[in-house]
């Protein structure tokens, strides 16, 4: 009951006309991102991370919170329309949407996806304020060895999920280290990794690197790929409403979508991804008509959509109550937290009531909003798509430039921009995730902090870390993210190389 008082004091913070403001630009801008392919939730925010230096808290993260939600509804416009998914969590609605476009139905395929993308958001947003309490309590008992605990367990499923291999996550999860220990080290007074350089005392703001690697990095590598081919835009034919058995057809697959979605984007390393194609085969398998799966399906689309806008609401059940950035975009966030001097975490909730409560009222009524947004306007989206790419490859650059250069007026800040954009490209050329990066910037400190007090109230013994309950159990299952794949791998082979002489022979 607490929760619900609390999410009514969040609305009243919402509801400012302020507020409200920042809420309309932040689904529209979050729609046009997501309509555009390539161009996803965290590099927008990344792009927008100059002005926590100039705006509220409460207003910046009701404007992020809803980029992030709208990148999700308008990911599904391109994914239907043009079978090119905006964001890697619509891959799964391009083959049923797509395929009903093509037959004449994308009007009724981007209606269940908003309706559904609305019903599961909607349900996320209890989950979150009846979980986060919960999740609160609970992480209040936690000592310095189970935050440390906590940290090596994000450490390790995010680098080891989030891309194809566990060793490109792992280095780049080196890398973010790496730039987290850059300055002077609070305890001891002494510099590290600032070989000689005055500007490198203070350590790398994060805003930097963020802005960096997913906004100048991604752009020069979508800018490498642009003569990769053009798309064909499918018309939309017909009504834009969904028929009787339409609505038949998808109202349970809402349901299911998010009942999936939240508890898996709530998850460490859970992301959008996996509920989406959990809930495509779980729908493939429960309709009636299977034989419809492959040439158009409705439920195909609707599962998928809700149990993305769900995981999208379960992300913030983690990053809100433990701190830890369970996507992408969640790891942006967590830098603009940085930014405003604020540690998310158990004390959150009571220390910024304002800030927290707002932010989940406001992504209720960014729900509303995108889905008074969404369907008519459809036409205005897919005309976003005929912007000539170079032009918005152009304009993101000057942005993040002038943004970057706004913050200290420093070149030397400039030619690290540059710098650690080139790294991005470089991580995304070679297929190696960004993501580990900021997670290892902004938590490797937070968890050095944590081991050291540990070993101060133990003297020493490193026992502490097995010894408490918490600590142990999470350190066991960090170890078993990494060895279970990894042994995967290694049984696939084994069967491979037995099967192997079987055919020859």
């Amino acid at each position: 009951m607490d929760g619900f008082v609390s999410l009514a004091h969040g609305f009243s913070v919402a509801l400012t006309a302020m507020n409200l403001l920042w809420s309309v630009v932040g689904v529209t801008l979050g729609t046009a991102i997501g309509v555009l392919p390539g161009l996803g939730p965290a590099l927008t925010i990344a792009l927008l991370l100059p002005i926590t230096f100039q705006v509220e808290p409460a207003a910046a993260f009701i404007l992020f919170a809803s980029i992030y939600f709208g990148a999700m509804f308008g990911g599904s416009t391109t994914s239907i329309l043009i079978n090119t998914p905006g964001e890697s969590a619509t891959i799964v609605t391009a083959l049923e949407g797509h395929k009903m476009a093509k037959a004449g139905r994308g009007g009724p395929a981007l209606a269940t996806a908003a309706i559904g993308s609305f019903v599961a958001g909607t349900i996320g947003v209890v989950g979150i304020t009846l979980l986060a309490p919960v999740i609160v309590r609970l992480a209040l008992s936690f000592a310095p060895a189970d935050y440390f605990a906590l940290m090596v367990l994000a450490f390790v499923t995010v680098s080891a999920v989030l891309g194809t291999s566990v060793l490109r996550g792992l280095s780049a999860l080196a890398v973010g280290l790496l730039i987290g220990l850059v300055g002077v080290d609070l305890q001891t007074g002494q510099a590290r990794f600032t070989f000689g350089q005055m500007s490198l005392l203070d350590g790398i703001d994060v805003v930097i690197v963020c802005v960096g690697l997913f906004a100048v990095g991604e752009t020069l590598h979508l800018a490498a790929r642009y003569r990769r081919g053009q798309d064909e835009i499918v018309p939309i034919k017909g009504s834009l409403w969904m028929t009787a058995s339409d609505w038949a057809r998808s109202w349970k697959a809402w349901l299911r979508g998010a009942a999936i979605g939240f508890p898996i984007g709530a998850m460490p390393a859970g992301g959008a991804e996996i509920p989406t194609f959990l809930s495509y085969f779980i729908e493939k398998r429960l309709s009636k008509k299977p034989e419809e799966f492959g040439k158009g399906a409705i439920e195909g689309v609707a599962g998928p959509e809700a149990a993305n806008n769900a995981s999208a609401a379960g992300v913030f059940v983690p990053l809100l109550t433990l701190g830890l950035p369970t996507s992408a975009t969640a790891a942006i966030m967590l830098s603009a937290f940085q930014s405003y001097g604020i540690n998310p975490g158990p004390q959150l909730l009571s220390s910024q009531p304002d800030l927290v409560w707002g932010l989940i009222a406001s992504l209720y009524i960014g729900n509303v909003m995108l889905l008074i947004l969404n369907l008519p306007l459809v036409g205005l989206w897919v005309q976003i798509l005929k912007i000539p790419a170079p032009y918005l490859y152009a304009g993101i650059l000057v942005f993040a430039t002038i943004g970057t250069y706004g913050i200290s007026r420093s070149v030397f800040d400039l030619g690290l921009l540059y710098g650690i954009g080139l790294m991005g490209f470089f991580m995304r050329r070679y297929d190696f995730p960004t993501s580990p990066v900021i997670i290892g910037m902004i938590l490797g400190p937070f968890a050095e902090q944590q081991f050291r007090r540990a070993m101060t109230i133990s003297q020493g013994d490193l026992s502490v870390f097995y010894t408490r309950p918490i600590a142990g159990t999470i350190l066991a299952i960090a170890a078993l993210a990494i060895l279970v794949p990894i042994g995967l791998e290694v049984a696939k082979a084994v069967r491979a190389a037995r099967a192997r002489p079987k055919r020859t022979g």
